[in-house]
C-alpha cells in the first residue's frame, strides 16, 4: 500500500504539472498565432494569413485545453482510490479517456460550425480596412462599377467566369493603384438550412458560353459541409464584345 501511495503522489504531480503546461502551451498558442498576425503590415497578407490558419490555431489551442482538464481530471480523488481499491486507477483513466475523446468530437464540430462566422467578420474588416500608399495616403476603394477601367480584360473575365474578385485601391492624391485578388473558393457562406458558415463553392461549370453578341451562362454549386444542402446558383456571363 506504501508503494501504491508514492505512486499515485507521483502521478498526481506529474498530472498536475502536465495540466499546468498544457494551459500554458494553449495560451503560448493563441499569443502566438496574434504575434505573427501583427507582424504582418500588408493587410492583403494579413488578410491571407488569418483566411488559411486562424482556425487552425483556434483548433490547436483547443486540443491543448481538452487535455489540460483531461490530466487534471486524473488527479482528483486520489486519496479514495488509495483507501478503496487500486482497480479505480483504472476505471479513473478510462473515464478519462472516453470523455476526452467525446470532448474532442463536440469541439471539433462546434469549431468546424460556428467559429467561421467569426474568422469572416474579421476578414471583412481586413478587407475594408483602407489602404495606405507608399506616400502616407489614404486609398479609396473602388466600386464593381469603377474598377472595372483599372482591371485588364482577363481579369474582367476571370471574376465573371470563375469565383474570383477582385479589389481595386486608388490613391486619389498620386494615382497609386492597388489591386488585390481574393478566392471565393477559400470562404464559406450561410447556410439557408442550416444557418451556420459552412457553405462553399464545390464546382463551377459553364452552362452556355458567351458570344459576340450573346451573354452565357454560369453554373454556381454550392454544399453544405454541415448538412449537406446543395444548390446552385446562375451567373449571366458578359458577351465578348462588353469585355473588350
Amino acid at each position: 500500500m506504501e508503494a501504491s501511495s508514492s505512486f499515485f503522489v507521483t502521478w498526481d504531480r506529474y498530472m498536475r504539472l502536465g495540466s499546468y503546461a498544457s494551459v500554458a502551451i494553449a495560451v503560448l498558442i493563441f499569443l502566438y498565432y496574434e504575434f505573427r498576425v501583427f507582424q504582418i503590415k500588408d493587410l492583403k497578407k494579413k488578410y491571407d494569413f488569418v483566411n488559411l490558419n486562424e482556425i487552425k490555431y483556434f483548433w490547436y489551442a483547443v486540443i491543448a485545453l481538452i487535455l489540460a482538464i483531461g490530466l487534471f481530471i486524473n488527479s482528483i480523488g486520489t486519496e479514495i482510490i488509495i483507501s478503496k481499491s487500486d482497480l479505480w486507477f483504472y476505471v479513473r483513466l478510462f473515464i478519462t479517456v472516453s470523455l476526452g475523446i467525446i470532448a474532442y468530437f463536440i469541439f471539433f464540430g462546434m469549431v468546424r460550425i460556428y467559429y467561421p462566422r467569426s474568422v469572416e467578420k474579421r476578414l471583412k474588416r481586413l478587407r475594408n480596412k483602407p489602404r495606405v500608399s507608399p506616400d502616407g495616403n489614404l486609398m479609396r476603394k473602388l466600386t464593381e462599377e469603377e474598377e472595372d477601367v483599372h482591371l485588364e480584360a482577363s481579369q474582367i473575365a476571370e471574376e465573371e467566369v470563375h469565383s474570383v474578385d477582385y479589389d481595386v485601391w486608388i490613391d486619389e492624391k498620386t494615382g497609386f493603384k492597388k489591386i488585390e485578388k481574393y478566392l471565393s473558393y477559400q470562404h464559406a457562406e450561410e447556410c439557408p438550412s442550416c444557418g451556420y458558415y459552412t457553405m462553399k463553392i464545390n464546382k463551377e461549370e459553364v452552362e452556355k458560353a458567351p458570344t459576340q453578341h450573346d451573354t452565357g451562362l454560369l453554373l454556381k454549386h454550392y454544399v453544405c459541409h454541415y448538412c449537406d444542402h446543395r444548390e446552385q446558383r446562375e451567373v449571366l456571363l458578359a458577351s465578348l464584345s462588353e469585355n473588350v
